[in-house]
């Protein structure tokens, strides 16, 4: 259902859009059309740059748009799939979801050629995208709704050699942290239907909240850029944290749900502890206070083990069961790909 004037076979740059059919009470025949960059010359591999995923996330958005317009084809070896606002309806909203039918894109895959936009956005990736990419590189913040410590992540997939180029590849990011994450919110994530083709896929958690600082769109846009020399697609050799003279990445794992921290009750939340802080079990991370009982005392949120703050709510009103707090624990290298 999905149309496109892109030749992803056509060497040289390419500007275009993806056309998905939407109806809606003033057009009959109607379009969204989702803006997409192709960049390709000679041989090498194929990687697709995903932003906007939801659509409240720009760190990404602003680092694909960037990098589309700076590049030449001089600059490429193989091929890139650049799509900097992939949910776009949700972009234009600066919503999560999408505003045409309620969907999270990052829980509808594999999709459905005649679904919904999101359902149909999800199955062309599923099987017109994935399938011509070596790697997927899609880009995540917080959003609205959190604040992360910038951080390049991943799944611990089972695939040794998989789990080895994605381990190689979230590095390259060159965060200060790194994370490995689970989910706890459900199933149809993009990473993982990439990674269940087989692909290397990085992912990112670029800090959240209003407000981008400069100093994340810098993070956003240099370390996509050396991810890409990592990978071979940009000319160029990677820098390494050590060439940088910066010490070693701080990798933590969160793969138990209870390093999730759901609030207990509605009210407001009060933060506690700094992002990237070490923190101890028992130690408290945030009060939860009640609005209409002041005389109350709040209900105290604290860490379920030892570990570090990598990401906190960002709005301070909470709702009960929003996610007000991750804890990631220490991990090494090779622990990373001991795990079962």
């Amino acid at each position: 259902m999905i149309r496109t004037d892109i030749d992803f076979e056509r060497p040289g740059t390419q500007h275009g859009v993806l056309r998905v059919p939407y109806s809606h009470n003033l057009a009959g025949w109607a379009n969204i059309m989702i803006p997409i960059t192709t960049i390709a010359r000679g041989e090498g591999p194929t990687v697709l740059v995903l932003g906007g995923n939801h659509g409240d996330e720009y760190q990404g958005q602003i680092a694909i748009m960037k990098l589309a317009r700076a590049l030449s084809d001089q600059k490429v070896h193989g091929r890139l799939i650049l799509i900097a606002s992939l949910n776009f309806p949700a972009a234009l909203a600066s919503t999560r979801l999408s505003p045409v039918d309620g969907m999270n894109l990052n829980r509808a895959f594999p999709g459905s050629a005649d679904g919904t936009v999101t359902s149909q956005i999800a199955h062309y990736l599923t099987h017109e995208l994935f399938p011509i990419a070596d790697a997927v590189i899609d880009i995540h913040s917080g959003g609205r709704s959190m604040e992360f410590i910038p951080c390049a992540h991943m799944h611990v997939v089972p695939d040794r050699d998989q789990r080895r180029a994605m381990l190689g590849a979230m590095m390259a990011w060159n965060t200060n942290f790194c994370f490995l994450y689970t989910d706890i919110a459900g199933s149809g994530l993009l990473p993982v239907e990439a990674e269940n083709q087989g692909k290397t896929v990085i992912t990112t958690e670029l800090g959240g909240g209003e407000g981008i600082p400069a100093s994340v769109h810098r993070i956003a846009y240099h370390g996509l850029q050396n991810v890409l020399r990592h990978l071979g697609v940009l000319a160029g050799q990677p820098h390494s944290r050590e060439s940088l003279g910066l010490p070693p990445p701080i990798i933590t794992q969160a793969l138990d749900a209870q390093n999730y921290l759901l609030a207990p009750e509605s009210g407001i939340f009060e933060v506690a502890v700094d992002l990237g802080a070490r923190v101890s079990a028992g130690e408290p991370l945030g009060y939860i206070h009640d609005l209409e009982r002041p005389d109350r005392e709040p209900n105290t949120i604290a860490s379920p083990r030892d570990g570090f703050m990598i990401a906190a709510r960002a709005p301070c009103k909470t709702q009960q069961g929003d996610c007000v707090a991750v804890i990631g624990e220490e991990v090494s290298v090779d622990a990373v790909m001991q795990l079962p």
